[in-house]
C-alpha cells in the first residue's frame, strides 16, 4: 500500500486552490470549536440558538458540518456570542 505525507491543511491536499484551501481551514476550525463550545454548556439546539441569536435549524446544520451555509463572518460572530475571542494569527505559508 502506497501513501502519501499530507500537508498541514486537508483542504489543499484535496486540490483545493491555497486560498480557498485556507478559508475552508478557518471555517471547518470555527465551526468545530462553536460546536465543542455547545456541547461543553451541554445545551439542546434550542438552547443554542437563542444564545447563538438564530435559529434552531441554522444550529442543526452548524452541529452537522453544513460549511457550505456559513460565512466566516457570521461564524465569528456566532463564537463572539459565546463569549470567545476569535483572533487572526497570520503566518507564512506552508
Amino acid at each position: 500500500m502506497k501513501s502519501t505525507a499530507g500537508s498541514s491543511n486537508v483542504f489543499r491536499d484535496l486540490g483545493f486552490g491555497p486560498e480557498e484551501a485556507a478559508l475552508l481551514a478557518i471555517r471547518a476550525d470555527l465551526m468545530i470549536r462553536l460546536e465543542k463550545t455547545i456541547k461543553a454548556q451541554g445545551w439542546t439546539q434550542a438552547e443554542a440558538a437563542k444564545a447563538l441569536g438564530t435559529s434552531q435549524a441554522r444550529v442543526s446544520d452548524l452541529v452537522r458540518g453544513q460549511w457550505q451555509k456559513f460565512s466566516i463572518d457570521m461564524l465569528l460572530a456566532f463564537a463572539s456570542r459565546l463569549g470567545m475571542r476569535p483572533r487572526i494569527v497570520l503566518g507564512k505559508a506552508a
